[in-house]
């Protein structure tokens, strides 16, 4: 006879990725002086950032629990880096724009 496997509900998945956190990073992971960024997160996964650091919580269909440490690659650094540049650029256009206008 064959097994039917029940999947874990999206409730009981976040309840288990929110104990997860805590047992890999301890209760005051989210405070704001610990320094992890939650860049993505669902019930059944959460990817937190902190410096080129990078972890990743994963719960499969079943309800088992996998977390992968890694460092941030060339393309994410290339990507905050762009992100910067744009953001410095939107400020000097912002400027010249105001002062051109004459508000500065």
């Amino acid at each position: 006879m064959t097994e039917q496997l029940e999947p874990i509900p999206p409730q009981q998945a976040k309840q288990r990725l929110e104990q997860a956190i805590r047992d890999h990073l301890g209760d005051d992971w989210d405070d704001e002086h610990t320094g992890w960024i939650t860049v993505s997160r669902h019930d059944y996964m959460a990817r937190l950032v902190k410096g080129k650091r990078q972890i990743d919580f994963n719960i499969d269909i079943l309800g088992e629990i996998s977390i992968a440490e890694t460092e941030a690659n060339p393309v994410q650094d290339t990507g905050r880096l762009m992100a910067w540049l744009f953001l410095l650029g939107s400020f000097i256009i912002a400027f010249i724009i105001a002062r051109i206008a004459g508000f500065l």
